[in-house]
């Protein structure tokens, strides 16, 4: 059982993650945060598309916005 759990251990340190190890130990600042800058850039391109479709969504006035709209209120 313990030889299944080293295997598990085995293939996420020296396979999966070693891309990671090389990015860590590179000189340059800037390169080594690439990935950290790709994953900003995907999130900022994301929040400008929702925030686009919502604008759309709100100008298109198919929302009630009555007081009386939800029993809640």
């Amino acid at each position: 059982m313990n030889t299944f759990f080293y295997g598990i251990e085995d293939l996420f340190v020296n396979v999966l993650l070693a891309p990671l190890d090389a990015l860590r130990s590179m000189e340059s600042w800037w390169a080594a945060n690439t990935l950290n800058w790709v994953f900003i850039l995907i999130g900022f391109v994301a929040f400008v598309y929702w925030m686009l479709q919502l604008k759309n969504y709100n100008d298109s006035g198919e929302e009630n916005k009555e007081i009386t709209a939800h029993d809640y209120l």
